[in-house]
């Protein structure tokens, strides 16, 4: 197997950035957001799909209702393993090709269709539509989708259309959101027909049972070959892979996620998706539409929680009243009923964007993943407090005893995983901030590189003072200083004008975190975070509005009552927005950046004593792991492809 390659920072960073898509064809709604542009008119009318196709997909939501409602998702909790008949089932009725194009032997539907899928059989078990969206958001499909030949789309979309499940290996033991250490390798063979794999994947998630994976897997660079980080579509039973584990996790106990090994792997080049060395490009490029498939756990999770919610504080009586009667309870349930209002308004906009295809939506998708998987974290989190002991105890105890058998506990440890899952927050906040800041980085130059000589410096200052002669006059005033704008909006309007108004401000605050720290920007990811966070409550707040603005127009009863969840969840982003401006400046970063210095030096160790370390124990696994053997070594059982 291939060494792991040794990367400076400067170079990690520059792999990262030749992966990303340059430039900006079409408008983004939010890349205009965190310039100081409020361009309402890019989501403001609602997008709303064909009529054909939501007569469609209606009809095909129907039966997997049907489906769904018979089947048991304690059976999947108490077994960790999702039945084959539950797998058999969701393939005849096309649910493994949602997405797929018709021609193909898929359903042919849209994003949105898609959305509100993974949010039904979410419902039964979360670890059905992870099964569904790691298949067919990151898995097979969607590669291909995006840069698959015709001969290839014509050999595999068939198959993963009528249920050859597929994973998207990308990950390894040492390297996560770092592609530029990629290890696993891919030798052109002396023929030139064919490639041969070498290394390990680590969480395959459908990797256990799949029949297709996509590899990242790195080709050599040589005379006349281009070389680099490149994807490849291979069969699961190929000679030579062996998936040495089946994972076990917190939460997601129906999950099919290993550990896959590839020694001289054999692999056609009719099976590289794109170019050599256009893999990473590729993975991001289905990262972005795959990471609207948590957006739509989460909304699905909300819906859930505030059904739980509304029963259990209307029937539980405290003090000669229901619960959700108490102050302290009445908080919670508008907190949680806004909040699924605003995570089904960030995905129904998010969905209908990605389905028109007008609008470059990384920064929204990325937006949508970030901002729902944090929130949808909260809503479980309160529901659980007001379940109260109730909300801690298993279903299966609460059944056990007569009670409800609400998985209150299994949600929260199920909702988890979306805030590492398809990028962590943290790497969320990266990536945005970085496409937030790409027009400062770009107009600076030089200003914005560390390694740079004062001349370049010099010339570059020039250069950015064009810019922002230009750019900041616009971030003075706007709409959102005139009473009357947005008034078609009604009671809405006033949080519409302070979107307008923050969003400037947002842009301004940008420009002072540049003209602060220039180079030192990238480093300051406290301040950073915070900038995209703004962003991302805004983004919230005006997929509401729009969304309450449609709803009202198609139906007034049902429309007030979206105006009622819009303004609050609207009063109580704005709350968190301005907080997040306060911490821009105040706030404990550089003693936070020393603390943690201190911690990584070793000098809080005396801190440590007084407890002990359950991994520096004597059980078997413990040893062997301290022994150094290898995963292959350490577990009994094979788990291979064909378990299915």
């Amino acid at each position: 197997m291939a060494e792991q390659p040794k990367v400076t920072e400067k170079e990690a960073r520059e792999v990262a950035e030749q992966a990303r898509e340059s430039g900006w064809q079409k408008p983004s709604f939010a890349k205009e957001l965190y310039l100081g542009r409020f361009r309402l008119d890019l989501v403001h009318p609602h997008p709303r799909p064909e009529p054909e196709s939501a007569a469609r997909a209606e009809a095909f939501l129907a039966q997997l209702r049907e489906y769904c409602e018979g089947l048991d998702g304690t059976v999947i909790e108490r077994e960790a393993r999702i039945p084959d008949e539950y797998v058999k089932g969701l393939a005849e009725l096309g649910c493994f090709g949602i997405k797929i194009p018709r021609e193909y032997g898929g359903l042919g539907l849209t994003q949105v269709a898609y959305n509100r899928a993974l949010m039904l059989v979410g419902s039964v078990h979360s670890t059905l539509g992870v099964l569904l969206s790691a298949h067919q958001s990151i898995g097979v499909p969607e590669p291909l989708k995006l840069a698959g030949t015709p001969e290839q789309k014509e050999k595999f979309l068939p198959r993963c259309a009528k249920g050859a499940v597929t994973a998207f290996l990308l990950t390894e033991p040492d390297v996560g959101s770092d592609p530029a250490r990629l290890a696993t390798s891919a030798t052109p063979t002396e023929d030139g027909e064919a490639y041969e794999l070498d290394g390990v994947k680590l969480w395959t998630t459908n990797g256990v049972v799949a029949e297709l994976v996509v590899v990242m897997a790195r080709v050599p660079k040589s005379e006349g070959r281009r070389g680099g980080v490149t994807a490849f579509i291979v069969e699961a039973d190929s000679p030579g892979i062996t998936v040495e584990r089946r994972n076990e996790f917190m939460g997601l106990r129906g999950i099919e996620n290993g550990v896959t090994r590839f020694h001289k792997v054999r692999v056609p080049k009719e099976n590289v998706v794109g170019r050599e060395g256009d893999g990473l490009k590729i993975a991001l490029a289905t990262l972005n539409t795959g990471r609207l498939s948590i957006p739509a756990m989460c909304a699905g999770a909300g819906k859930w929680c505030l059904k739980i919610a509304r029963e259990w504080s209307a029937e539980r009586v405290q003090w000669g009243k229901p619960v959700g009667k108490h102050g302290a309870v009445e908080n919670k349930i508008s907190f949680i009923a806004a909040t699924t209002y605003a995570l089904e308004s960030v995905l129904d906009l998010s969905g209908h964007m990605s389905d028109e295809g007008r609008n470059d939506i990384r920064i929204e998708a990325a937006l949508a993943k970030l901002w729902s998987s944090e929130m949808a974290c909260l809503v479980a989190d309160e529901l659980m407090q007001i379940r109260g002991g109730r909300g801690y105890e298993t279903a299966a105890s609460l059944a056990a005893r007569g009670e409800r058998a609400a998985p209150v506990e299994q949600m929260v440890r199920d909702l988890r995983i979306n805030r590492i899952f398809e990028g962590s927050t943290e790497i969320m906040h990266l990536l945005i901030a970085r496409e937030a800041v790409d027009a400062h980085l770009a107009a600076a130059g030089d200003l914005a590189d560390a390694e740079a000589d004062l001349k370049s410096k010099a010339k570059a200052a020039a250069q950015a003072s064009g810019f922002y002669a230009k750019w900041l006059p616009q971030l003075v005033t706007g709409k959102g200083h005139v009473p009357t704008s947005y008034g078609e909006f009604g009671e809405l309007a006033t949080h519409l004008r302070f979107v307008e108004r923050t969003a400037r401000k947002l842009a301004r605050s940008t420009f002072y975190g540049m003209a602060r720290w220039q180079a030192g920007l990238e480093k300051r990811q406290g301040f950073l975070s915070r900038i995209v966070d703004i962003g991302a409550e805004l983004f919230a707040m005006s997929a509401s509005c729009v969304r309450a603005e449609m709803q009202r127009s198609e139906d007034a009863r049902q429309g007030k009552a979206a105006f009622e969840l819009a303004d609050a969840f609207c009063r109580q982003a704005r709350l968190r927005v301005e907080h997040l401006f306060e911490t821009l400046w105040t706030n404990t970063d550089d003693v936070d950046h020393r603390i943690a210095g201190h911690t990584l030096d070793g000098q809080f160790t005396w801190l440590e004593q007084g407890v002990l370390d359950p991994s520096e124990g004597t059980g078997p696994w413990i040893t062997d792991w301290r022994a150094g053997k290898s995963d292959q070594e350490n577990v009994a059982r094979r788990y291979l492809p064909s378990t299915r």
